[in-house]
């Protein structure tokens, strides 16, 4: 009997119903989801990349660590050194020498791109539109296209003793000025250092102009107000919005220029004497001329030290505050 306000109550004889038991599926279907759900998926995409990075970067570096603390050819029986190679590194002429190039080439490879991207940058951003804004950018970013193999091959072509640089030299008179950039003692780090210049000038200004068009517009024009001029504005407004931007570039080209190989090889092949030889260089003779893989791999280990050691600041500096 039931009655209009509910079902009547179960007699002794009626089935109690009983919560339903879990299947095995439904069991074996919760750890999946937790998984998934603590990230298991991604780690799946990330394994290939991951395997591949332990493989062909951290293995080849923690043998380089290894290697470094031995006399080893290549070949023979490996004998053990110590502190020896690196002490060669820090005491001998040559070496410190060759650390010094590289940190010269700072400056050319670096500061000097970065200050007249920013220039460039300044002067492209006003004509960025319309046709003629894209065929200045692509011409400015042309020489990241080109091998550096070839730029190298064409650079020293330019500056040879009857190249096109010296030619127009003595066109307009300066013939006593005109010589054999690369392989003059004073001029031939100088000169691998404006290749390089050359080089990353065109990827700078692309990556400062993007963080230029980021600007707000309304700082500009609040500047304007106060009176400010294009120098004013500049300093004011443009260089401190591009602190990331400059971090980035400043990053990229310090790297090139400490890990600087195929410009100098093609161009000087560190010539002459060691006035162009740079530590990436110096490691390639060492392993596979000489056949000190123990020296070579103690100056691999303080060149990756000393970009760590001027990558880092820059990279503390210029990161943007987190909010």
């Amino acid at each position: 009997m039931t009655s209009a306000f509910g079902s009547a109550p179960a007699g002794r004889g009626d089935p109690v119903a009983t919560p339903a038991r879990p299947t095995r599926s439904s069991t074996a279907r919760a750890p999946r989801k937790r998984w998934a759900r603590a990230g298991g998926t991604g780690w799946l995409f990330v394994l290939p990349a991951v395997v591949m990075y332990a493989a062909f970067v951290l293995r080849p570096l923690v043998l380089t660590i290894q290697y470094s603390f031995y006399n080893w050819n290549g070949i023979g029986v490996a004998r053990w050194a110590g502190l020896d190679n690196y002490l060669t590194v820090f005491t001998d002429s040559d070496l410190l020498k060759i650390i010094g190039n590289a940190l010269v080439l700072i400056v050319f490879f670096s500061f000097v791109p970065v200050a007249l991207g920013l220039l460039v940058a300044s002067l492209v951003r006003r004509i960025t539109t319309g046709a003629f804004g894209t065929v200045v950018r692509t011409v400015l970013f042309l020489p990241q296209v080109i091998p550096l193999v070839a730029a190298g091959i064409a650079w020293s072509w330019l500056l040879s003793s009857n190249g096109l640089i010296n030619q127009l030299l003595r066109a307009v008179g300066l013939g006593g000025v005109a010589r054999a950039w690369l392989g003059d003692f004073d001029t031939a780090l100088p000169a691998v250092g404006v290749i390089g210049a050359w080089v990353l000038l065109g990827l700078c200004t692309i990556l400062l102009v993007t963080g230029m068009s980021k600007i707000d517009p309304a700082l500009y024009e609040a500047a304007r107000l106060d009176g400010a001029g294009p120098i004013r504005e500049f300093f004011a407004v443009t260089l401190p919005s591009l602190r990331q931007e400059i971090g980035v570039c400043l990053t990229v080209t310090i790297i090139a220029a400490l890990a600087s190989f195929d410009i100098v090889y093609i161009s000087t092949s560190g010539g002459p004497g060691l006035q162009t030889t740079v530590p990436g260089l110096e490691i390639y003779r060492l392993a596979f001329s000489q056949r000190q893989v123990g020296l070579a791999s103690a100056l691999a280990v303080v060149l990756m030290l000393l970009v760590l050691l001027c990558v880092l600041p820059i990279q503390r500096l210029t990161r943007g505050d987190k909010s």
